[in-house]
């Protein structure tokens, strides 16, 4: 940890649709963001994992959508924020995960965790107050398949919803040795010593349950990041193991937006979340059928977009000079990779400018001061 570590900047694809009838505008809006970030030094593409809603319609099935991208970016790194693992049968989740690994050349980093939406998962069979079990085994199932040898006992699968008995093996084999590298969220002890012990990056995040919100988010940030750093430093990996696992650990911004003035970006980060705020209302109405019963009701909730909580826990915005002082601390403390929610909300015309203003912000005039010029590139492709 110092202050010469360079930053990676990746950028998360988190938009919306209001109506069926835009979800191919938004497939089509969100390659073409993509590639713009490639083209100016993003390091990634991470996507989310959601089903039902018009948030990110494309990430029904994101493992697909992250092909196709990649076919057209094979120098970029691809990402999940998070796949929601309960979801999954255990088969298709290693078989999807083996084939990206294959197609980016182990350039991939699945973030795992256990869902937050009982209304994706009822859809699956899944009762939210299961997930976590579920996930857990699932995750033990998938190890115990990539292990998993011609002549080597067969894996009985019986969790939740997801039933199956493999004889033979995983085809494709990884890419990676083992298997791509996970990305547990270091919240609980138990994701974080996964992470750790197994030497790969974790998600770190801003607030403490079950209060998801607040605005001294670095507190939150700096406690579990040393938690996460002290495991991994003693669990015994070669140093290259850990510099890699620090190199993509992730602190991750729902909705970054960049001006060329403080009081500009405060302005047009309003009129994003008041429509954002305004899709997640329209949702809260099937959230709160999925939830009528006591085995799929959520104990935590988030605090309304346009409040001091979330704005402090979930965005960073402001001009380049601003955002650079932002997250310096975050720069000293050692995290590697900021993860920038470009898209957030209902991805109008106007919303598709104001997240490009901002990919092209970030890179002119803060991905040089915390990146370098390795990392974020010495020139900007037309």
């Amino acid at each position: 940890m110092g202050e010469d570590k360079l930053m990676r900047f990746s950028v998360f694809l988190n938009a919306r649709t209001m109506r069926p009838e835009d979800d191919r505008q938004l497939m089509k809006d969100l390659e073409t963001h993509a590639l713009r970030a490639r083209d100016r030094g993003f390091s990634a593409i991470f996507l989310p994992d959601h089903h039902f809603n018009g948030y990110m319609p494309v990430a029904s099935d994101s493992f697909l959508f992250a092909a196709y991208l990649a076919a057209k970016m094979p120098e970029m790194h691809f990402g999940f924020s998070v796949v929601s693992v309960p979801l999954h049968h255990p088969v298709r989740f290693v078989e999807r995960i083996n084939i990206l690994d294959q197609l980016t050349d182990g350039k991939l980093l699945v973030g795992i965790g256990s869902g937050t939406t009982p209304e994706e998962m009822i859809g699956f069979g899944v009762t939210y107050k299961d997930a976590g079990a579920i996930a857990d085994k699932n995750l033990a199932l998938a190890e115990a398949l990539w292990a998993k040898t011609m002549d080597s006992p067969a894996v009985e699968i019986a969790n939740g919803p997801h039933h199956g008995r493999v004889l033979q093996r995983i085809a494709p084999a990884a890419y990676t040795p083992g298997h791509a590298r996970l990305m547990p969220v270091a919240m609980k002890e138990t994701s974080a010593r996964r992470a750790a012990e197994h030497g790969w990056p974790a998600f770190i995040p801003a607030f403490t349950p079950p209060h998801i919100g607040g605005t001294e988010p670095f507190v939150h940030v700096k406690k579990f990041f040393d938690i996460y750093h002290a495991m991994l430093t003693a669990a015994g990996h070669p140093d290259e193991t850990v510099a890699a696992a620090l190199d993509w650990t992730t602190h991750t911004y729902q909705c970054v937006h960049v001006a060329e003035s403080d009081e500009q970006a405060r302005e047009e980060l309003e009129v994003i979340l008041r429509a954002y705020q305004a899709a997640v209302e329209r949702e809260a109405e099937f959230n709160a059928r999925a939830e009528s019963n006591s085995e799929n009701r959520k104990t935590d909730r988030t605090p309304n977009a346009l409040s001091e909580d979330w704005i402090g826990t979930w965005c960073l915005y402001g001009s380049p000079e601003t955002v650079i002082e932002h997250l310096r601390p975050y720069q000293e403390l050692g995290i590697g990779n900021v993860l920038c929610g470009t898209t957030t909300g209902p991805l109008t015309e106007e919303r598709l400018r104001l997240g490009n203003q901002t990919l092209d912000l970030l890179a002119q005039r803060v991905m040089p001061a915390l990146a370098g010029p390795v990392l974020a590139g010495t020139a900007l492709r037309d």
